[in-house]
């Protein structure tokens, strides 16, 4: 067991990201000492497997000697280089021509940031310059999604569309707007995938024209909504989303934050439908968490606009960190692993894992299952018929984390009673029957909470 003087040290300094301070404070930190693979072992020696890929973002899995090698390789010879100053590294020019070379389209242009947050704070700071250089400084409304996460910095989380990134913080700011949510399990129009398309491109019209097509700047979306509960649109949902923002000439931005990098099955979530957006984020797959970066890729229409109106000006935005070249080796060497055979496991992993959540379907407690590839979610209700959520007194965010951690397994529990998966891509056949089985064990363990028993009754 780790000493008390370690978990003493974290109660007294380390601020946590998205977390009751108080309730850490009494609780206590689980510190992680080693992992390998989709396995992660905690300083007492408990072994789990990695259900998560930490954030949604170990896509590669841990211990990697290659990774780390590149990564140290590149510290010894430069371990730093400005973008600034019309200098850049090697690594960082590479890994931006094969990303490009890789992306949908036309996205041929890569703005480093260091991590999903930045680099959708990034892509404002570029569509608010895209149209003040065509001189139409007034389109400065952005649209998102109802349960969409768009990251946590001041700006990003006013796209965010969940209370817990607004809640005390003054945002959404009242340039910031959203329409309803796709989410299938519950939409009032019901589950047929025509009747929630329609119902999103009315809804997305509708907001235009409240608003003003010439004041609307952007709409942002997620191919899968990640944080609001891996909820997956329909089958051609995006492309008449993007078909209306085409017509409306209103920039379409794709975040695949959590979805790039062979989450969904191909490398961007985006080549499932075809669909090539003005701009596009992405990070966490990126570098495989290993180390810190994030990507914005930007058209040619957009890059050659603010290019040609900023001429010999500089464009003021910038970061001390872009284009990192320790990063940008680590990213060369995650995306060769991804393309020499990563990629292939995690589509036929993604297919194990979605085969084996479904088949919890019977399950008292499960309402539905959603997914693609390797991210996917398992939502519980008391009452099927009625989709009554876990009571709130069952504490499922937390409940359910530790009955998961103590039956060997990593996942996310959202409060709402939503388990979310997203493995590493490296997972064997038994690990994945593994995450199942444990699923299954955890859930068993729910049924019997006094305060899910009391709801059932």
């Amino acid at each position: 067991m780790y000493s008390n003087s370690l978990i003493e040290l974290d109660r007294a300094h380390l601020v946590h990201p998205v977390t009751s301070y108080r309730s850490h404070e009494r609780a206590g930190v689980r510190v992680l000492r080693s992992a390998r693979g989709a396995t992660v072992t905690d300083a007492s020696g408990h072994t789990m497997i990695d259900g998560f890929a930490g954030l949604w973002c170990v896509n590669a899995g841990y211990g990697h000697d290659s990774i780390v090698e590149a990564a140290a390789r590149q510290m010894r010879e430069l371990p730093y280089a400005t973008g600034y100053f019309g200098l850049g590294s090697e690594p960082a020019i590479r890994l931006a021509a094969e990303l490009a070379e890789r992306a949908p389209g036309d996205l041929n242009h890569v703005y480093f940031t260091l991590g999903g947050s930045d680099a959708v704070d990034s892509t404002i700071r570029f569509i608010r310059y895209y149209y003040h250089a065509q001189g139409r400084p007034q389109k400065d409304q952005f649209i998102s999604v109802e349960q969409g996460y768009h990251g946590s910095s001041t700006v990003g989380a006013g796209l965010t569309a969940l209370p817990a990134f607004h809640a005390g913080f003054g945002v959404p700011f009242d340039w910031q707007h959203k329409i309803p949510s796709h989410y299938a399990y519950r939409n009032p129009v019901g589950t047929e995938p025509a009747a929630i398309i329609a119902a999103s491109v009315a809804a997305l019209r509708a907001k235009v024209e409240q608003l003003g097509a010439d004041r609307v700047a952007a709409f942002y979306v997620e191919p899968i909504q990640g944080s609001g509960g891996v909820l997956v649109p329909p089958p051609g949902w995006m492309k008449p989303m993007r078909d209306v923002c085409h017509e409306l000439d209103i920039l379409f931005v794709a975040d695949e934050v959590i979805t790039g990098f062979g989450r969904t099955g191909p490398l961007f979530a985006c080549s499932d439908e075809d669909i090539v957006p003005d701009l596009m984020t992405t990070a966490k797959g990126l570098t495989s968490g290993y180390v810190p970066m994030g990507a914005v890729f930007l058209s040619e229409k957009v890059y050659d606009t603010i290019a040609d109106g900023a001429g010999a000006s500089a464009v003021g935005h910038g970061y001390t960190y872009s284009a990192h070249p320790v990063s940008a080796a680590v990213g060369l060497e995650v995306l060769r692993l991804y393309e020499s055979g990563l990629l292939e496991n995690g589509r036929k992993a993604g297919g194990r894992l979605m085969a084996g959540l479904r088949g919890l379907g019977d399950h008292p407690l499960v309402g539905d299952v959603r997914g693609r590839g390797m991210l996917a979610a398992i939502e519980l209700v008391v009452d099927k018929e009625r989709k009554t959520p876990l009571p709130a007194a069952s504490d499922p965010a937390r409940r359910i984390f530790d009955r998961a951690w103590d039956n060997g397994l990593i996942i996310r529990a959202f409060g709402n009673g939503v388990l979310g998966y997203a493995p590493p891509l490296c997972c064997t056949e038994a690990e994945i029957d593994a995450i199942v089985e444990r699923t299954r064990m955890t859930l068993d363990e729910t049924l019997e909470d006094p305060d899910v028993r009391a709801a059932l009754a």
